[in-house]
């Protein structure tokens, strides 16, 4: 039995959940869950469908050929269709902060999430004997001014040497190129606290203890040629008070960070994410 996920989005008309429906019972699948979304503004369809076909990959090959010439077509649809079952190969970038990588290898050795790591890639050294830990190979590119492009284009070939089909920046602490991200449109998975633009800079935490903020926030995001401004996956907050200090701030502050990477890996990986506008739809 062979599980798959559809993912569409198209112009809003009437009759599609059906259209879409009847055409997977007639190449004898069987849908199991089905979620839709209409965007009335923009008068725009999301659908996120699960269904199962008693078929090999050859005929599953023949039935995407069949759905486009027959009902995507029909409906100017940009469509996906997923192997459930298949484990996405995810590549980790890091720089020097640890709490990420810990949580997101945690929870990959445990089971909890549905990828393949066949790398992590850091521009400092000071990661890998946690990588040694969970053996996982760790690369060591080392990024500066002077050799940023020669860095990014080893970074893409061992990328494309893993055949990598996504990557989560889990505080990395380097601006990705123009040329780096259109290589992975929607694929690059990024982290870091909602303090931003109000707080730049190195120390955010302590500029925002300083004007007594009353919430921290974390928000994980796809990223984009725009600078911490791609669609955004996941946010949470958390409240705090005069009582808590820098430290406390600091602490709350990686905490959600590891909470909504790992959210955002998880709607990824499960295919419950689409991007439209610069927004997602997140299906639950």
């Amino acid at each position: 039995m062979k599980k798959t996920t559809l993912l569409i989005n198209c112009p809003d008309k009437k009759g599609i959940i059906a259209t879409v429906t009847n055409f997977i019972l007639a190449k004898k699948g069987n849908t199991v869950y089905i979620e839709q979304h209409v965007d009335r503004e923009l008068e725009e369809f999301f659908m996120r469908l699960e269904c199962e076909f008693d078929e090999d990959d050859e005929k599953l090959a023949l039935f995407k050929e069949s759905f486009t010439n027959r009902v995507a077509e029909n409906y100017g649809m940009h469509w996906e269709m997923y192997n459930t079952e298949k484990k996405p190969r995810m590549a980790i970038f890091v720089s020097k902060y640890d709490h990420c990588l810990y949580d997101i290898l945690g929870r990959y050795a445990s089971g909890e999430l549905k990828v393949k790591i066949p790398l992590i890639i850091s521009n400092h050294e000071d990661l890998k004997p946690i990588a040694d830990a969970f053996n996982i190979p760790f690369k060591h590119i080392p990024v500066t001014k002077e050799n940023k492009e020669q860095a990014e284009a080893q970074q893409l070939e061992l990328l494309r040497e893993h055949k990598i089909d996504f990557v989560v920046l889990a505080r990395y602490m380097q601006i990705l190129s123009a040329d780096f991200v259109d290589r992975f449109p929607n694929k690059i998975i990024n982290i870091h606290h909602s303090f931003l633009p109000a707080f730049p800079g190195a120390k955010p935490y302590h500029s925002a203890y300083e004007r007594g903020v009353k919430i921290i926030g974390a928000t994980g995001h796809y990223v984009t040629s725009d600078l911490d401004e791609g669609p955004i996956i996941e946010q949470e907050i958390v409240k705090v008070s005069h009582i808590h200090n820098v430290e406390d701030f600091i602490l709350k502050g990686r905490d959600l960070e590891k909470i909504v990477l790992c959210r955002a890996i998880k709607y990824h990986v499960e295919r419950k994410v689409l991007v439209y506008s610069n927004k997602t739809v997140i299906f639950s």
